[in-house]
């Protein structure tokens, strides 16, 4: 089924196996808004029902790419307390993150404030030489409630988290790859193709073993190795697993005639 109906701040791409969503306000760097929340929902609603592999990536603005500057600074400075708790973006922001397959962030030029913590939320990112990220917030007077605070001491530990989040570091793309917090660097031209040739990669796997893998991987733990051992149960009876496992040795078996 395809996903339907007006989108104004995303533009929408589908194959059978993935989903590319391009972040599509190129007048304000792509700033997160309350638009692209709620057309990013939907994207989230479809991919739930309908799990494929989600590519994210941002627009050209003047010639130079931008993921997403930020949270849209207008609409940010008129937020109060109750809005705060409502947890605009983080509550996004965790659901792509726990979306059944795998999500790639294609990240050419800046990737700051939410825009990094979209980025962070994804299972895969990559860049370009132009990738920037930062967390801004505290210049701000604010802090990074969407996920930096938790999400970047996991992906690129406590001290340099620390520095992003406390004194407003930002990263080119070399120190983001030092840092694992992007695993390849390719030219903009190219960024696009690398993310898909990923989604390929992905997509040759079971994708019941991949969405099961996700799962287990970011299970809490406590509950390893009970969990892998509940998952590779599942697993064990799947008709894949018989299928995939059975190719494997009939292969085997041709290049030792």
């Amino acid at each position: 089924m395809e996903l339907t109906g007006d989108f104004t701040a995303i533009e929408i791409e589908s194959r059978e196996d993935r989903l590319h969503v391009r972040l599509n306000r190129p007048e304000v760097r792509n700033a997160i808004d309350a638009t692209m929340i709620e057309e990013l929902h939907r994207v989230c609603a479809h991919l739930e029902a309908e799990p494929k592999i989600l590519i994210l990536s941002g627009t050209e603005v003047n010639g130079k790419g931008v993921f997403a500057s930020g949270a849209d600074i207008a609409q940010l400075r008129e937020r109060r307390r109750d809005d705060a708790l409502r947890g605009i973006n983080s509550r996004l922001f965790d659901r792509l993150g726990s979306l059944p397959m795998p999500v790639i962030a294609a990240l050419d030029g800046y990737a700051l404030g939410g825009g990094a913590e979209l980025a962070w939320a994804a299972d895969f990112r990559i860049g370009t030489p132009q990738t920037k990220v930062g967390q801004p917030e505290t210049g701000l007077g604010i802090v990074a409630a969407a996920g930096a605070m938790w999400r970047l001491k996991e992906l690129a530990g406590e001290p340099l988290a620390k520095e992003l989040l406390f004194a407003g570091r930002m990263l080119d793309a070399d120190e983001a790859l030092d840092a694992g917090l992007i695993t390849e660097i390719h030219e903009p031209q190219d960024l696009l193709d690398a993310a898909h040739r990923l989604a390929d990669r992905i997509a040759k796997q079971d994708p019941l073993a991949v969405r099961i893998a996700k799962g287990v991987f970011h299970a809490p733990r406590e509950a390893h190795p009970y969990v892998d051992e509940l998952a590779q149960a599942v697993l064990f009876e799947s008709p894949a697993k018989f299928d995939r496992m059975q190719s494997f040795l009939d292969r085997r078996k041709e290049r030792t005639q």
